[in-house]
């Protein structure tokens, strides 16, 4: 049967030979055997013993743990256990840096958006993350109640062209524009704005919100706070 010095099985597993000695101290590793020269020497069930202690410690199990493991006569169910317990830790941590990457990757896409960058676009910059999730709701919401109507839409519109039936569209129109007006209001209400030149947050009138240009994210207004026409930021901010 192979015999190993401290210095091979510390070789084998990849660790240090402070690290064996350490195990051993703690009593988890004991050599089977000293030599006559007192050095330790390890059986090969010492050594299977220490890659099991190896993959524990890769896992992030603590030598406290891997110690009362260890001692255990059903070991290879309550490593199983332990096992899935850590993976679900790290699923977590997985999910948590991911979700910090994801807003450290959204930051940089809105600094790319600010003309002048300065100190208070980092203060912008966080309100709009802050009610980032608030806002997605919102849309999905809208999303969730325009598409049936925009369906209904265009599949009269098709109707009228095939067959110049066009009075149901007609009817339709006049049934939708209430449904489009409480929808903007209903959306409207929800939102607020801040600008680019003060960086306050305004909230502005229906009327020029509901017909002033706009992309996905921006609304081009007239601030209440210093009266900057231009590109306002939209986000999330109910009123009270």
């Amino acid at each position: 049967m192979s015999k190993y010095t401290t210095g091979e099985i510390a070789k084998l597993c990849g660790v240090s030979v402070r690290t064996v000695q350490y195990y051993d101290t703690r009593g988890i590793l004991t050599p089977s055997e000293l030599s006559k020269g007192g050095r330790r020497l390890y059986s090969e069930d010492d050594f299977k013993r220490m890659k099991i202690i190896c993959f524990l410690r890769d896992v992030g199990i603590s030598i406290n743990s891997i110690g009362e493991l260890l001692s255990e006569t059903n070991l290879s169910s309550i490593i199983s256990t332990l096992l899935e317990q850590q993976e679900q830790l790290l699923r977590k941590e997985i999910s948590e840096r991911q979700a910090k990457l994801d807003m450290l990757n959204e930051i940089k896409r809105e600094i790319k958006n600010v003309e002048d960058f300065s100190i208070e676009s980092i203060g912008d910059i966080a309100y709009v993350m802050e009610n980032k999730k608030k806002m997605k709701q919102l849309h999905a919401i809208l999303l969730i109640i325009g598409t049936p109507i925009s369906i209904i839409q265009w599949t009269l519109i098709i109707l009228w062209i095939a067959t110049g039936i066009w009075w149901p569209f007609v009817l339709f129109v006049l049934m939708a524009i209430p449904c489009v007006f409480w929808l903007s209001s209903y959306y409207f209400k929800r939102t607020v704005y801040i600008c680019p030149q003060c960086h306050g947050v305004f909230k502005p009138g229906f009327k020029e919100v509901f017909f002033a240009k706009h992309t996905p994210t921006l609304r081009k207004l007239t601030c209440t706070c210093c009266g900057h026409k231009g590109f306002c930021v939209e986000t999330y901010g109910k009123d009270e």
